[in-house]
């Protein structure tokens, strides 16, 4: 019996070196930004960066529908390890979460992550973080309360769900802080954006990740993971934007990730939602659009 699936391919603004980084280089303009990724063959875009896009619903919803794009969902940083930074996260999740609901609906995930590359230790460690280097008891409390309540403020307020995105070079980066997190927060509350080349860079194996924690996967992205940037990282002591710099996040079929696999796998059990293909390409580093066609002709040829 074959399962009925409805898997979506949506890309993301920081494909086109548009980060919640402030990193240098001539960021290129939102219309262009969604141009291309309807050109390239993807059926939706995430937000960005809170200002890249229109904050106005109506001229969001306008951008959108002249592309015949979805939106899937928004990546929204908050230092949950610091209960004083969750008022202000909660405030830019609401904001953010407001402006999705308004233009589109209720059918966006917000998507909940560690304000990373801020924390000195973490940023210079990143792909070879030790059980040492993560919270205390206390701040993983602390972090995991933070969590939930700012995906309940949402809920309540717009009736988006919220996901968690494990990402190098943040306090959710290894397999073992994942399962921390997910251990710490409501399941009815806060599913996980599993993202397979974080996972990779961060000491797992991305199909095994999928397949310990897909109870809780709500929202996937696919990036790729360079063994050989991986292993020169790991040698050379390179920080997360030295990485980023170096290429770590490669084009799809180019690193150790197996997405053959994966698409099986996501269509055994039947995943229904979103898959958002993501290559940090840096100003500088290439030409986004090329390396999202191929990117989307590597995923047909993977049958999505």
């Amino acid at each position: 019996m074959t399962n009925t699936i409805s898997i979506q391919i949506a890309n993301a603004p920081c494909s086109w070196g548009v980060l919640e980084f402030d990193l240098p280089g001539q960021k290129i303009g939102y219309a262009q930004v969604l141009d291309e990724i309807k050109e390239t063959g993807y059926a939706g875009t995430e937000l960005g960066d809170w200002g890249f896009m229109p904050t106005e619903p109506a001229a969001l919803r306008r951008e959108l529908a002249a592309r015949e794009l979805a939106l899937p969902g928004a990546f929204v940083p908050v230092d949950f390890s610091k209960e004083n930074a969750h008022d202000g996260g909660e405030q830019l999740a609401l904001k953010t979460a407001r402006l999705m609901a308004e233009a589109v609906g209720n059918t966006p995930f917000l998507v909940l992550a560690d304000d990373n590359g801020k924390d000195p230790i973490r940023t210079k460690n990143a792909g070879r973080v030790t059980p040492e280097q993560s919270l205390s008891p206390e701040r993983w409390g602390t972090f995991c309360r933070g969590v939930n309540r700012i995906a309940a403020s949402v809920r309540r307020e717009t009736g988006l769900r919220s996901v968690f995105h494990h990402h190098c070079a943040g306090y959710v980066e290894t397999p073992w802080e994942i399962e921390q997190l997910l251990q710490g927060t409501d399941p009815q509350l806060v599913g996980l954006c599993f993202d397979t080349g974080h996972f990779r860079f961060g000491g797992g194996e991305a199909l095994e990740g999928f397949r310990k924690f897909q109870e809780r996967i709500w929202y996937v992205h696919f990036k790729d993971c360079s063994p050989a940037m991986h292993r020169q990282s790991r040698a050379l002591g390179w920080n997360y934007f030295e990485s980023l710099q170096h290429g770590i996040f490669c084009e799809l079929g180019q690193g150790d990730v197996d997405f053959a696999a994966m698409v099986a796998e996501l269509k055994k059990v039947n995943y229904q939602g979103w898959i958002v293909v993501e290559q940090d390409v840096l100003p500088g580093m290439g030409t986004p659009k090329e390396y999202a066609r191929r990117n989307r002709e590597f995923l047909r040829a993977c049958g999505l």
